[in-house]
């Protein structure tokens, strides 16, 4: 669905309709603005203010193209959670001094949703667009709510740290969930948020209002079972700043040494998810490739009951971003997968179309770890592109002593003959 230019100012919103932009050159084609009640025509954070001198927002629609690497706004379909990043995203600025304030209005939303003094009243909604199709057209994504009932307080905003050109700055990454209105949201609430901002919960959805009285626990998420998609290279690739170095970084530090990799994916994965466990080199195979054997063990940690190991076959391809995983080496790891395994791959790269539709339509057992989740396990585990080279030799030395040990064993076995 789709609603012409000529028609914004009285459209009301709806899930996953697209709105359309003008057709003369510069903001005059701006759809926002002319869409939503005084909203500006510029900006990812746009700030709709209230009228009765409180300072405070009435509503807040947050644009984003969901297609910068560096800043990866994400929206899970089938949680309803959004992931949205802040407004400083260059260095030479404080986490708060940004020209549209965007990041000091996140702390004070997740401030008042956190806290126990009624101030969840002054929670704005928000109104998420994403960039779509040509020009100046978007698509209404939903409304809203600061934080999920399954985020922690202490995990729905988070600082983290970033360099850029060797300069280091701060952001925030916020997570929010996407609302089940059941219904379009009008303009009639908009302008009571504006206008009649204390009288205005009776003309709000719903689920806007559960989520007032409720905070946090109240929320009701949009939730949308997925049709089995195949990952788009953008998607396996995606990653911010940092993460792309850390990325080139081991693309070019394991250039001429593809052994030495398996063993930083295997340590990949055991940071990724402390139950891969005991994971050992095998022997090299006769086509360059070398992989990995280990356990996936699942238990609640009580020393009364034995935990379930499940065997697993790993193997780990360094590419560069235009080099995918295809289909022979996707076939070389399932045909090593013995019964009762599944698989791993672990690839600086993305697995192409074809190869990854064999794996989902085959419903083979692999997990693909690809260029995106390699970024995000480092992140999580403090390793930077600053401090990386000492996790390579870190690695090193371990794989030296897991070689030194592996040809003590060998030689000890040739003596004994």
């Amino acid at each position: 669905m789709a609603v012409p230019f000529d028609k914004l100012e009285s459209a009301d919103l709806v899930v996953d309709t697209v709105y359309k932009g003008g057709k003369v050159s510069g903001k005059a084609s701006e759809v926002l603005h002319r869409l939503l009640p005084n909203c500006s025509n510029s900006g990812g954070f746009r700030k709709v203010m209230r009228k009765d001198g409180s300072g405070l927002p009435a509503y807040v629609v947050l644009y984003t193209s969901m297609q910068e690497l560096a800043w990866p706004d994400y929206l899970d379909e089938e949680t309803g959670i959004f992931r949205y990043y802040g407004d400083n995203r260059t260095p030479g600025k404080t986490i708060l001094d940004t020209p549209r304030k965007g990041n000091q209005l996140l702390e004070l939303v997740f401030d008042c949703l956190n806290s126990r003094d009624g101030s969840i009243k002054d929670v704005p909604p928000f109104l998420i667009f994403k960039k779509c199709g040509v020009g100046w057209d978007v698509q209404f994504l939903g409304l809203a709510a600061p934080g999920n009932p399954k985020i922690s307080p202490d995990k729905d905003l988070v600082a983290f740290w970033r360099t850029m050109d060797g300069q280091r700055f701060q952001n925030y990454e916020a997570y929010f969930t996407v609302l089940d209105t059941q219904v379009p949201i009008n303009r009639e609430w908009l302008n009571a948020l504006i206008y009649h901002h204390d009288d205005s919960l009776p003309y709000a959805p719903d689920v806007w209002k559960k989520f007032i009285n409720q905070g946090r626990n109240g929320i009701v998420p949009l939730i949308a079972k997925k049709v089995t998609k195949i990952p788009t290279r953008y998607d396996q690739l995606q990653s911010d700043v940092e993460g792309l170095s850390c990325l080139t970084k081991i693309r070019d530090f394991y250039k001429n040494n593809p052994y030495g990799f398996e063993n930083c994916a295997k340590n990949i994965l055991e940071k990724m998810d402390e139950r891969f466990q005991d994971f050992s080199l095998t022997r090299p195979w006769r086509d360059g490739g070398r992989d990995a054997l280990g356990y996936y063990v699942i238990g609640n940690g009580s020393k009364a009951n034995y935990p379930l190991r499940i065997d697993c076959a790993m193997e780990a391809k360094c590419y560069a971003d235009n080099h995918s995983v295809g289909v022979r080496e996707m076939s070389r790891l399932i045909s090593r997968i013995k019964y009762r395994q599944f698989g791993v791959l672990v690839t600086t790269s993305y697995v192409n179309e074809q190869a990854y539709k064999e794996v989902v339509e085959d419903e083979h057992p692999i997990l693909i770890i690809s260029a995106t989740d390699i970024a995000g396990v480092l992140r999580r585990n403090a390793i930077t592109s600053s401090n990386i080279n000492e996790w390579f030799a870190i690695l090193d030395e371990a794989d030296n002593r897991d070689f030194n040990r592996r040809m003590s064993i060998y030689n000890e076995r040739i003596s004994n003959k």
